[in-house]
């Protein structure tokens, strides 16, 4: 089987993982740990902010999970060296995804506790009292969840949003060797979608894969047939992300409710292309799709052979069979019939929190020689990582072990 298609292949059974490093999350030794991490675990597509520093950096992570796949086999994972794709996240308006918090620490009272610093997912709010280093947000760890807003009893705490710039992003991204793109949209911005769209669209026969994000609300389901027709015929596959509650999921299992509504919302409509949950997702996610026996079962054991050695009207067949949904006729499930996999975010990156923390102290402990360390050079700690993100990842993927 080739490099290609074992992603789609995921996404076809159902067994779909994808990790959402941030949208506007840089810290590019984060993402970089995350990425050889999640890869090594069986992740199926990693998706990035669309910042070339910040692809470089998942790409570098992927290379180096690819030169560890015989470590990983030893260990008992069952990696056998291929790459997810490489997704970047772009957005065609206001968006949470897309923002950053900010605030002014000379404003802060010197009696404040400082509940945005505990609250904070990313520990991206410092106050450094003894060596006056900095304080404030570290604007690169920062993915703009927003919980530090409430929380502020002076109300100082703002955010700083951005918007794609589709003339200027697009060309820089799909010349960067990203696989797949996912656009972010919300009801009734059909004409920025639109102009997203037109920017993307002279790149698009090269991806595997485009993702269309988009948020509940009234006349969602007609606004998403309306993108299908101006982005249709697509030559790569198609999923609609149901965003539940973004940014959310290591709150606490019940986010991950609001994700599996508007999954079956979504699914009820029978729209082109795959189902795949976010926002609120985390480890009780797959358990309440199976309880509600919303994920597919669905094996592709024709696919168990290299594309090349079939012969062309198969290879036709096959082709269409993974990307546009249409089963041969010896299958009788419709694949899109049920979700095709779960994206994690917040909860795939608290989760490896620990370790990169660690990480990341044995990087400050080295300021005087300049070095930086990376996750592979200390193996305690790669393999930690690993197992944690094995222990999500294994939850979708053990559906599909015979």
């Amino acid at each position: 089987m080739t490099d290609l298609f074992v992603p789609l292949q995921s996404l076809k059974q159902g067994d779909w993982f994808k990790l959402i490093c941030g949208a506007s999350f840089q810290h590019l030794p984060a993402v970089r740990s995350l990425t050889l991490a999640y890869t090594l675990a069986g992740a199926d597509c990693i998706d990035v902010a669309a910042d070339p520093a910040v692809i470089a950096a998942a790409q570098s992570g992927l290379q180096a999970a690819k030169s560890l796949a015989k470590d990983a086999q030893k260990r008992g994972f069952d990696y056998k060296g291929n790459l997810p794709f490489l997704m970047v996240s772009l957005n065609d308006g206001e968006d949470p995804h897309f923002r950053k918090a900010e605030f002014n620490p000379h404003e802060c009272p010197t009696d404040c506790p400082k509940p945005c610093e505990r609250i904070c997912p990313a520990q991206a709010i410092v106050f450094d009292s003894i060596k006056k280093d900095f304080s404030g947000v570290v604007s690169e760890k920062c993915y703009g969840c927003g919980r530090c807003i409430p929380v502020c009893p002076y109300g100082i705490i703002y955010t700083a949003s951005y918007v794609t710039t589709p003339g200027a992003i697009a060309p820089l991204v799909m010349s960067t060797g990203v696989d797949a793109v996912e656009i972010h949209t919300q009801v009734g911005r059909l004409a920025e979608f639109e102009r997203l769209w037109q920017a993307i669209s002279p790149w698009a026969d090269k991806l595997k894969l485009l993702a269309i994000s988009c948020p509940d609300g009234e006349g969602m389901i007609d606004y998403l047939r309306a993108l299908y027709d101006r982005i249709a015929p697509l030559k790569g596959a198609l999923i609609w992300q149901t965003d539940g509650r973004p940014m959310s999921g290591d709150i606490g299992d019940g986010t991950t409710i609001a994700a599996v509504k508007l999954g079956q919302k979504v699914l009820a409509a029978k729209l082109p292309g795959y189902v795949q949950l976010a926002g609120g997702t985390n480890k009780y996610t797959v358990a309440k799709l199976k309880a509600m026996e919303l994920l597919n079962d669905f094996r592709l054991p024709i696919l168990d052979f290299r594309l090349e050695e079939a012969n062309p009207q198969s290879k036709i067949r096959l082709e269409k069979f993974v990307t546009e949904g249409n089963p041969p006729d010896n299958f009788s499930q419709n694949p899109k019939s049920k979700i095709s996999g779960v994206a994690y975010g917040s909860y795939a990156r608290v989760l490896l929190s620990p370790i990169l923390e660690q990480l990341e102290n044995k990087e400050v402990s080295n300021t005087i020689m300049k070095a930086t360390v990376r996750l592979e050079e200390d193996e305690i700690l790669l393999w930690q990582a690993v197992e944690l993100a094995h222990s999500l990842v294994s939850q979708i993927k053990s559906q599909q072990e015979r």
